[in-house]
This record gives structure tokens, C-alpha cells and sequence, in this order.
């Protein structure tokens, strides 16, 4: 299985699948779709309206991480459900990332 996060300078960015109007919000297991492409499973209960779904993403995401939530944006894939995540500052947590999940790695910028 590839990667489904990369480092970039200082930062990190998460490739995620997001299914909004869940049940409940919750940061599940990765996956790999057809092509190839790693993404990490992501549920938020908020509806895909005026970014309603993006805001939710990013404070999960900060929630999951313990990070404020100014550290976390959804930088690519506002209006798709395959969306890139950048968290500032947030290298570091790449290590946590292949402790959790194994080497489905981060590829180094």
C-alpha cells in the first residue's frame, strides 16, 4: 500500500476520503482505491454546504492530532470528497503516522 501522507518543507499533508452526513465524525482506517491511491477514511456529520464539511474536516483532524485548529486546512479538493489536508508545522507528526500505520509511509518532499 503507498503512502497517504507526505511531508512538505515544515508541514505535512494528508490525503483523506471524506464522507459527509455521517453518523458520526471519526478518523478511520486507510484505504487504497482502484487506481492506486492511498487515502486515510474520514466521517464528519456536517452536511457538504458552504464548507460546512471542509470546517468540520480540519477540526476533526485538530481534535485527532491534539492541534489548534488554525494548524489545520484543507488546502486541495474543497468541493471533491478526495481531499489534501496541509497541517502547518506538522512534519513531526509523521513518525506518529508510521508507528500507527505501519510504513504505508510518508514520502519525503
Amino acid at each position: 500500500m503507498s503512502t497517504f501522507w507526505k511531508t512538505r518543507d515544515d508541514d505535512l499533508d494528508i490525503v483523506a476520503r471524506v464522507t459527509p452526513n455521517a453518523s458520526k465524525d471519526a478518523v478511520e482506517a486507510p484505504e487504497q482505491d482502484a487506481a492506486g491511491r492511498t487515502y486515510l477514511k474520514l466521517r464528519v456529520r456536517a452536511i457538504p454546504d458552504k464548507g460546512k464539511a471542509n470546517k468540520a474536516v480540519e477540526k476533526l483532524l485538530a481534535s485527532h492530532f491534539n492541534l489548534p485548529k488554525s494548524k489545520v486546512a484543507v488546502v486541495k479538493g474543497s468541493t471533491d470528497r478526495l481531499k489534501t489536508i496541509r497541517i502547518s508545522d506538522g512534519a513531526d507528526l509523521s513518525s506518529q503516522l508510521a508507528e500507527k500505520y505501519g510504513d504505508r509511509h510518508g514520502d519525503k518532499n
